[in-house]
Order: structure tokens, then C-alpha cells, then sequence
């Protein structure tokens, strides 16, 4: 490896320092415990990395031997056979690298397999408390950049430590056994070499964090911009010229940090190189100064010269050496961050699946509060200083009520009264605080989550789909139906002529949150997801708040299959579509206040009737 190419390398690993720290000995177990499955593997990427690490020591010695057999008049074979050694050493080192390589890249691949998917397994068993408060980016991030840091303490940081101490120790050795004085000029010249780098690095590190944050802040801004719901909002109500100038001055701001780093680096570069031609002139004038002199081969004072190169690399790689592992046990430890949040939501040892036929919902006296900030989330995924740790408000207050086998209850009532959050305790989204919320008579804490999962089917005001295909989006919830089964919801759910229509038809893809269908039928759409799930226990949650009343009529129609002889519970806004319910709950500040059919609630005159009588008093005329 070249001066230059050292002097480049070490600056960027300058570009990464961390603070000093101390390394745990639990963090290392748990790197040990990811790397293990992998060891035989990593054994030997080691063990080449060793050989290949000798290997480049030999060259410049054979190459000295070179020198002088030619100035000894030496027999031609003699030239012949070393330069042949240094060829098939070379051949040697290239192959070994290669498989080096292939283990390097399949013990970096297979750890970084291995970590992803224990985060994301880990992260899908998250409550949803955790995930209404998490930046979406910050948690990618740690499946990305954090989990391949973490992989390079393997690829890159093990290997490059004990090669790099193999070559040194060797360099060293035939260094000394050439000449003790051009050796101990070598090493008293690497403070020139190595302290530059540090202060150098920590500048450029800190152009560069100003950079990431300027460039983190576009990303921000375009990410918020360029969907369709923000894309929106900046042409009905933003100011074009400002968001332009606002993206520019970041941009501008991070070519003037992208000129300077360049600048700097150049300019480092440039003095190690001549740093390092500066060795060599001294190397060359000394060496040669004891070689007229008779003190020292002409052939040596070459093999000194190449080995300065092998001993330089080696020597400010092991300089940084101490930031490279903390780098990387700062990644692991960011990822174990995120494993080590218990998920508050668990299946218990033993737990139970739904009974089969028909079931109900009951709750029982349930008490609720959300959970607080330090419970279900990280400061880091929030990019906020310090959690909030103060304790959940009481949202629910002695709820209860029973949906029997094949009903139907309502939950009307004030916004924020908590009819989501009793709709969110049923598939146990959350666990309740006091009391207890039963399906088929048992408490959901002693149910199986996938039962749960097979039991209830859920359709929310927002209709959330995912960027990809009608089909796919309908086979999220039953991967092994079959076409006519699709074609069957989508027909009950009053799609199906609408897909005909389409091009692609069921291959229609239906964009980022389902905004290339309209509003009713992205709503039709969860509808027959939800058909197709022949779930036990449908739950509607705001389904048809935000659709005007022509799509509102579709989704009703769509609505009465999916409820067909299923237990129900739906919570509604519009009393016009609850008045056939078994039951109606009027809720209020977390409390069923009235409870009753249309008819029994309007004549009762209290909260239902003054709800009703709002939104369907006739306007008055003006005289």
C-alpha cells in the first residue's frame, strides 16, 4: 500500500472518532454471541488474513536479494529463480486475498442477515405505542447504517488489526536485522505521520457532521414534500419561493462545507506525501551513505526502502485502530438499544386459541392509560434530548359492556372520548391497566396473538394500503386464496367492476397509502380485505367519516356483507349509520355514560338525543 493511499485511509477512519469510552464486557458477549454461529468461518478469514499478512513482508526482501545476487555477478538462475519466488509469492498473496474476500463477504453478509432480521422480528412485536412515537427514518437507520457498522467489526476492523500487527511485527523484525539505525529513523518519523492525521480528522469530522445534518434536514424536507398527502398541503397552503430558498441555502451551505473538506483533505494528502517522499530520501541517503561505506548491502538499503511502506500502513492503521472497534461497538450498541425494549405486548407460556363458532366481546371494568414515553420508546428514535417520563393519563374509566355472538354495538360520542382506544383494546394493541377485555369468554391476555389475529379484522378510517398491487394488498391477509376468492370480495365489496376496468386489473398497483384510488375506494378496498379474511369479529373504526355521501352509500352497501352474521363492534361519528345496532354506548371522557337502542336513547332525552338532534336539526331560514 502506497504513502498516499495510508495517508487517505487513515483520515477517514480520523473522519469517524467517537468519544472515549469504555468497552463492555456484556456488549462484547453479546458481539460474540451474533458472531459465533459464524466462527468457523471468521477462524479462518483470520488465519488468511495472518498468511497474507506475512506474505507481503517477503517481497521487498526477496527484491533486495535481487539487487545484490545481480551486483555479485551471481549465476543467472540464481536471478531467475528469485524473481520467479517473488512471482509465485505475489500469485500466492492475490489468490489467498481472494478467498479471504469470499469468507470476509459472506461472514459480513451473514451477520449483517442475522442482526437485520433479529430487529426487524423484534421491532414487529413492538406495540403500536411504540411506533406513533418513533421517527420512522431513525429506526431505519438502525437497520442500515448501524447494523453494516456493526458488520465491518468483523470485515474490516478484526481482520485489519491482526493483519496489520502480523506485518508489523515482521516489518519490524527484518527492519531491525538490516539496520537498527534506518529502523529507529523510520519509527521517529511516524509522530510527523500520525499526529497530523488526528487533528486533521477531528476537523474534518466536524465539517462533516455539519454536512450530514444539512444533508439530514433536505432529506427530511423532501421526504415530507414529495408524498402525496405533504405534496398537497404545499399547494393548497406553502409558499413555493420559500421552500425553494429554504432547500437552496441548505444546499448551497452543503457545497461550501463539500469545497472546504476537499481543501483540507487535499492539503493533508499532499503534506504526507511529501512527508513520506521525505522518509524515503532519508532512507535512500543513509542507507546509501553505509553502503559506500561498506557497512550495508546496496540490495538491503532497497528492501528498506519497501518495507518503510510496509511498516508506515501497518503502524497508523493500529493508531486508530482504538476508534475503528469503538466505532463499531457503538454501532452493535446502538442495535442492541433497540433489542434490549421489551415489547409490552407477549404471549403468555400456554396461551390459548379463540373457541371455535360464533364469539364475543366483553369488557370488563377496563381501566386504561397509554404508556409512557420511557416504556415503549427511545430518545434516539425519537431525536429528542430525554424522554418524557411521566405516567399515562387515565383514558378509559371502568368500562363495560358485551357484544354478544352475531351483534352489534356502537360507540358514539364527543372526539377524544376513547371509542378508538376501546376499539384498539380488543386485538390487544394494548394491554389494559385494570379490568378485562374477553373474546369468547377469555381474556385476549390468555389468547394466542395469531388467534387473535385469525378471530378479528379491523377496518380504520384512514384505510391504510401498501405501495404494491391490488392483489398483494388483498392476499396480505389470506396469502393462499385463491383468484376467484378475490374476485368474490371484490364483488361483495362493490369493486369488482371497477378493477375490470382497469388495465393491469388485479396487478394494478395502487401507490404509496393506496392515493391513486379515490377515498371510497381505497375504503372499498379494506372492505374486501376484510371479506376475504371471513374474520369472526369485524370492528369498524370511523370506516366511512371521511366520504361524501354517494361513496358513503357504496361503503355502507359493502359494510352490510362484511358484517353479515358476524359480531361487531363499530364506532361512528354519523348516528345515520348506527341506528340499526343491537346496542349503542354513548362514550364520554372515558366513560359509557348512556347505553341503549336508537329508539330507547332518543326517548331517554340525554347525550344520544342532543348528538342526534345536531346533526339532524334542520337548518333555520332566514325571513
Amino acid at each position: 500500500m502506497s504513502m498516499e493511499v495510508t495517508a487517505w485511509n487513515q483520515l477517514y477512519s480520523m473522519n469517524n472518532q467517537q468519544e472515549r469510552r469504555r468497552i463492555s464486557k456484556a456488549t462484547l458477549r453479546r458481539v460474540w454471541g451474533f458472531a459465533r454461529p459464524h466462527r468457523r468461518r471468521l477462524a479462518l478469514f483470520l488465519a488468511l488474513s495472518v498468511v497474507t499478512a506475512a506474505l507481503a513482508v517477503a517481497p521487498p526482501v526477496l527484491a533486495g536479494r535481487v539487487l545484490d545476487a545481480i551486483g555479485a555477478g551471481e549465476p543467472i538462475s540464481v536471478v531467475v529463480g528469485l524473481a520467479g519466488l517473488i512471482a509465485g509469492l505475489a500469485l500466492a498473496e492475490a489468490g489467498i486475498g481472494l478467498v479471504a474476500r469470499w469468507l470476509s463477504a459472506g461472514l459480513g453478509e451473514g451477520l449483517i442477515v442475522d442482526l437485520r432480521v433479529a430487529v426487524f422480528d423484534h421491532v414487529q412485536r413492538m406495540p403500536v405505542a411504540f411506533f406513533t412515537r418513533t421517527r420512522t427514518g431513525a429506526l431505519v437507520s438502525r437497520l442500515n447504517n448501524d447494523v453494516i457498522g456493526a458488520q465491518r467489526a468483523f470485515t474490516d476492523t478484526l481482520s485489519g488489526v491482526v493483519g496489520n500487527v502480523v506485518t508489523l511485527v515482521l516489518a519490524v523484525t527484518v527492519m531491525i536485522s538490516l539496520s537498527w539505525q534506518i529502523t529507529l529513523l523510520a519509527l521517529l518519523l511516524l509522530p510527523v505521520f500520525v499526529l497530523p492525521a488526528r487533528r486533521m480528522g477531528v476537523r474534518i469530522a466536524r465539517l462533516r457532521r455539519e454536512a450530514a445534518d444539512h444533508n439530514a434536514a433536505m432529506a427530511t424536507q423532501m421526504t415530507e414534500r414529495f408524498s402525496a398527502p405533504g405534496a398537497t398541503l404545499v399547494k393548497l397552503f406553502g409558499r413555493p419561493a420559500r421552500e425553494s430558498a429554504e432547500f437552496a441555502a441548505r444546499v448551497r451551505r452543503v457545497r461550501d462545507i463539500g469545497v472546504r473538506t476537499a481543501m483540507t483533505q487535499s492539503a493533508f494528502v499532499t503534506a504526507l506525501t511529501l512527508v513520506s517522499s521525505l522518509a524515503l530520501a532519508l532512507v535512500y541517503g543513509l542507507g546509501g551513505f553505509y553502503a559506500l561505506a561498506g557497512r550495508l548491502d546496496a540490495g538491503s538499503v532497497v528492501a528498506l526502502a519497501l518495507l518503510i511502506t510496509r511498516l508506515y500502513s501497518p503502524l497508523t492503521a493500529l493508531a486508530s485502530a482504538r476508534v475503528d472497534v469503538m466505532s463499531a461497538l457503538v454501532s452493535f450498541e446502538r442495535v442492541f438499544e433497540v433489542l434490549d425494549l421489551e415489547p409490552l405486548i407477549k404471549d403468555k407460556p400456554g396461551a390459548r386459541a379463540v373457541p371455535d363458532g360464533p364469539v364475543s366481546v366483553e369488557f370488563d371494568d377496563v381501566r386504561f392509560a397509554y404508556p409512557a414515553a420511557d416504556k415503549v420508546s427511545l430518545a434516539s428514535l425519537e431525536e429528542v434530548a430525554a424522554l418524557d417520563t411521566r405516567g399515562g393519563v387515565e383514558v378509559l374509566r371502568g368500562v363495560s359492556f358485551t357484544a354478544a355472538p352475531g351483534r352489534m354495538v356502537a360507540l358514539v360520542g364527543s372526539s377524544g372520548a376513547g371509542k378508538s382506544t376501546i376499539a384498539q383494546l380488543i386485538p390487544r394493541l394494548y394491554d389494559v391497566d385494570a379490568g378485562a377485555v374477553r373474546i369468547g369468554g377469555v381474556d385476549v391476555r390468555d389468547l394466542a396473538a395469531d388467534s387473535i389475529r385469525e378471530t378479528l379484522g379491523m377496518v380504520t378510517q384512514d384505510g391504510h394500503l401498501f405501495h404494491d398491487t391490488i392483489r398483494n394488498n388483498l392476499l396480505f391477509v389470506r396469502p393462499d386464496a385463491a383468484e376467484d376468492e378475490l374476485w368474490d370480495a371484490l364483488r361483495r365489496a362493490r369493486l369488482g367492476v371497477l378493477i375490470e376496468s382497469l388495465p393491469d386489473g388485479l396487478d394494478t398497483v395502487v401507490g404509496e397509502r393506496g392515493y391513486r384510488l379515490s377515498g371510497g375506494e381505497r375504503q372499498r378496498l379494506t372492505i374486501a380485505r376484510l371479506l376475504l379474511a371471513r374474520s369472526r369479529v369485524v370492528i369498524l373504526d370511523e370506516a366511512t367519516a371521511a366520504l361524501d355521501s354517494t361513496n358513503e352509500a357504496a361503503v355502507q352497501e359493502a359494510l352490510a356483507e362484511a358484517l353479515a352474521g358476524r359480531t361487531a363492534v363499530v364506532i361512528a361519528h354519523r348516528l345515520s349509520t348506527v341506528r340499526a345496532a343491537d346496542l349503542i354506548l354513548v362514550v364520554e371522557d372515558g366513560r359509557v355514560v348512556e347505553r341503549g337502542t336508537h329508539a330507547e336513547l332518543l326517548a331517554a332525552g340525554g347525550r344520544y338525543e342532543e348528538l342526534y338532534r345536531t346533526q339532524f336539526a334542520e337548518p333555520a331560514v332566514a325571513a
